[in-house]
């Protein structure tokens, strides 16, 4: 982690347990992130990695425990206020990106900014910006069959990023692609969160896309270890 990361967390989660029938998915979770970080969730399939995101982001409230983002305690939210808070503050990135299938890539980066009640003129020529800035000139009108893996991933990070999001919550953003448009993505997704200041959870069970964030954790059993820099784990 670097050394100018802020002492006051912009997330804190505390003693979270989510439970989905018989199975517990977390287990008391304890957790800081601070702005500007980029943290890896690492873990093999079913230790509870995507459940913590989805806590972190309020997309579910856990159990017990709690979860808070700016001094806001997400976890007492209402779902609607929860929701809200997704649509304000949060951006989202999942393995296939999860498009609109139906709408051109420009369509497609402008929802969060017409969901917030910009006009559609100021929505689109605000999201072609962001066409430019990850080198997608000449696609935003395909639809998204029409791109390939690695263009339609980063179609989902202009999504993501257009409205200003404080966090980026990112469920496997490389999963799906080979590994050359998956280190593409990961350095362009790098790059504009230093950029923009955001502040970026990535869910991943591969290193090489973990070894792009200033730290990582283990989650295995419902339960988190680490949250050493990578640096000092050996990685690049």
């Amino acid at each position: 982690m670097s050394e100018h990361l802020p002492q006051t967390p912009l997330i804190s989660a505390r003693n979270l347990r989510v439970t989905f029938g018989q199975t517990q998915a977390l287990r008391g979770v304890d957790l800081d992130i601070y702005s500007g970080e980029i943290l890896a969730v690492m873990g093999p399939s079913g230790s509870g990695k995507s459940t913590l995101l989805h806590a972190l982001a309020g997309v579910i409230a856990p159990d017990s425990g709690t979860v808070e983002c700016g001094g806001m305690v997400v976890s007492a939210l209402s779902e609607a206020e929860r929701s809200a808070l997704r649509l304000s503050e949060f951006g989202f990135i999942f393995q296939f990106g999860q498009l609109l299938p139906d709408l051109s890539a420009l369509d497609n980066i402008s929802i969060p900014l017409l969901l917030k009640g910009m006009k559609r003129a100021d929505a689109l020529r605000q999201s072609r910006t962001w066409l430019d800035r990850l080198d997608l000139r000449g696609q935003g009108e395909k639809f998204p069959a029409e791109l390939s893996g690695g263009q339609a991933q980063r179609v989902a990070i202009a999504r993501a990023l257009v409205g200003g999001p404080r966090v980026i919550f990112a469920d496997e953003p490389t999963g799906s692609l080979d590994s050359l448009a998956a280190e593409n993505v990961m350095v362009t997704l790098t790059e504009l969160a230093r950029s923009t200041g955001a502040t970026v959870v990535v869910i991943t069970h591969d290193p090489r896309t973990a070894s792009y964030a200033d730290r990582e954790i283990m989650v295995r059993d419902g339960h988190i270890s680490g949250g050493l820099p990578v640096a000092a784990l050996g990685r690049a």
